[in-house]
């Protein structure tokens, strides 16, 4: 997709198309790194940093009529309570990184076509959807496979940011992002 500022009609086009935006967790969503400890009682504690400017980013898709899902190779108490609080009800995490069958599963009960779809992926399990979907975008620390495959590549790394990056070159490039921010500011001028 290029550039916000550098958008011809075929990507004003595509933008216009997409109706459900997949997201990857660790270094899409995060900085990839995971915090692992114990509690007292030896219950096991996994904790992740999200950026919160990702978070406005996905509330813009959503309130632009674009559904939001995530689509993780690994399960977690974090990414699942992050979904809640984003509003994200398409949460499927997967330890076996199988992400297509759920990309395909989730494509049809949604009623959307890989034509209407993109995805945000870094790596190496995130090709087989990043190859089918028709926006494939990768984070900026994202592997070079990754990179190869991808339409449209952020300037921030995962967990930095890059959700937000997209979530602007896709509403500007529909013609919505302004609209978007006024509407959000508005709320908090009241």
């Amino acid at each position: 997709m290029g550039d916000v500022h550098n958008r011809g009609p075929a990507e004003i086009e595509l933008a216009r198309r997409i109706r459900l935006v997949m997201l990857d967790v660790d270094g899409v969503l995060t900085d990839g790194g995971i915090y692992l400890g114990v509690t007292d009682n030896g219950e096991r504690v996994e904790l992740k940093r999200f950026e919160i400017m990702d978070g406005i980013g996905i509330r813009f898709l959503r309130e632009a009529g674009i559904e939001v899902a995530i689509i993780t190779g690994r399960e977690s108490g974090a990414v699942r309570i992050r979904a809640e609080e984003l509003g994200i009800v398409e949460c499927h995490q997967d330890p076996t990184a199988a992400k297509l069958p759920i990309a395909i599963r989730l494509l049809e009960r949604l009623s959307v076509d890989w034509s209407e779809a993109a995805f945000v992926g870094d790596d190496l399990p995130d090709l087989p959807v990043l190859r089918r979907v028709a926006l494939p975008a990768a984070v900026a620390n994202a592997a070079p496979e990754v990179k190869a495959v991808a339409r449209w590549t952020s300037r921030r790394p995962g967990g930095s940011g890059a959700i937000r990056e997209f979530a602007e070159l896709l509403l500007r490039a529909r013609g919505e992002w302004t609209d978007r921010v006024d509407a959000y500011l508005a709320e908090r001028s009241a």
